[in-house]
């Protein structure tokens, strides 16, 4: 079967999570905040498996225009839903609704369950309540201006998940942003990487995956493992073929510290978790102790905003240290997120490159230095 898919992505980042989809092989079409793509079978299992960048992979189902709740049951009812949801599917449906003329969403949400129910029955020739006791289709119906998406989730739990996390410590960096802020600094392991502000290790976890090339679904499940249309020796080709592609040989240096011994441990269990204790360095470490760095390495870091009350001047003496290991080691290339838009001036640095990225619903700006060649 041919499938359209689309991809939410956050904003900023629709380009590195296209760049990433037609790695696979898969055209791309963009959109603010959304990228589509084609495929089939192979392409739903491949993209769960291996996309880094991307929180959840969905079928659309419809894409029209609605402006009265006769027009969404109808245009929902008529969409080949049976070709993707068997008579005992669990269908669970969730809906937004913005700028448009059916602006209830519990009522969108309702008429569209009633007209996938009635939709099912016809398909199946069944009476009665339908049981709902197989397989995951968690649909969503997103309502924009009267243009409405109808989607299914292939992916179940987001793909951030990516089944390493056994501890975390406040506020960690989502699994699939570590990746995107990796994928901008072109990241391959074959250079020394630092993050010196690690947390519970996400960046240094994504980055051995990365330069090991371990797919990111690897260690997880998904909601269409379950559906009909997939069989599941696809599912086994699949994942032997990530783990044949794995390269465990690669020599990496990969240094994580953090001040907190007690996020280190939490960072190390990560790992262990995942099987990669032994190609990151983790030590507890105050970032001014922080020296003697490799020529041409990347620092690649989430270090903390200073916006809790009485933190800003240490987070600005962080900050300036980062400047020093500029000054001190010029080709050191330097990828680092964060809120404070006075970065530049406490530097003394002026980016070469700025981006604007959101880490959850914080505005932050993705800031990148090139460092001199040695």
């Amino acid at each position: 079967m041919n499938f359209k898919f689309i991809v939410n992505t956050p904003m900023g980042l629709e380009r590195v999570v296209s760049d990433e989809i037609k790695a696979l092989g898969l055209e791309t079409e963009l959109e603010n905040g959304r990228v589509y793509f084609e495929g089939d079978e192979r392409t739903i299992v491949e993209t769960n498996l291996k996309l880094r960048t991307v929180d959840r992979i969905r079928i659309v189902l419809g894409d029209f225009t609605v402006k009265t709740f006769d027009e969404l049951f109808e245009a929902v009812k008529n969409l080949p839903l049976s070709d993707i949801l068997g008579p005992n599917a669990e269908f669970p449906v969730t809906g937004r609704s913005h700028k448009s003329t059916l602006y209830s969403v519990p009522d969108v949400q309702r008429i569209t369950k009633k007209a996938i129910v009635e939709h099912l029955k016809e398909a199946f020739k069944m009476t009665g309540k339908l049981p709902e006791d197989g397989p995951r289709y968690k649909i969503d119906i997103n309502i924009l201006k009267d243009r409405a998406v109808l989607t299914v989730d292939t992916s179940g739990d987001a793909l951030h998940k990516r089944g390493y996390r056994v501890a975390q410590g406040d506020a960690p960096i989502k699994e699939t942003l570590a990746a995107a802020m990796l994928k901008l600094a072109n990241y391959t392991g074959d250079k020394t990487l630092y993050d010196p502000f690690t947390g519970s290790g996400t960046i240094a976890l994504e980055a051995a995956m990365i330069a090991r090339n371990i797919a990111p679904g690897s260690n997880r499940t998904f909601d269409s493992e379950s559906w009909d249309i997939i069989p599941e020796e696809l599912w086994t080709e699949v994942r032997t073929q990530c783990e044949n592609e794995a390269d465990y040989d690669k020599e990496l240096k990969i240094y994580a510290s953090d001040i907190e011994s007690d996020m280190v441990n939490i960072a190390v269990k990560n790992a262990e978790e995942v099987g990669l204790e032994d190609d990151i360095e983790f030590t507890t470490l105050d970032v001014h102790d922080l020296n003697q760095l490799d020529k041409n390495a990347q620092l690649v870091t989430n270090p903390p905003y200073g916006e809790r009350i009485g933190e800003a001047k240490a987070v600005e003496a962080m900050y300036s240290k980062i400047g020093t290991l500029m000054n001190d080691y010029p080709s050191l290339n330097v990828y680092l997120m964060t809120s404070n838009k006075e970065f530049e001036e406490i530097v003394g640095k002026k980016a070469t490159k700025r981006r604007k990225l959101f880490n959850g619903y914080i505005e932050t700006t993705f800031f990148q230095y090139w460092g001199v060649k040695e």
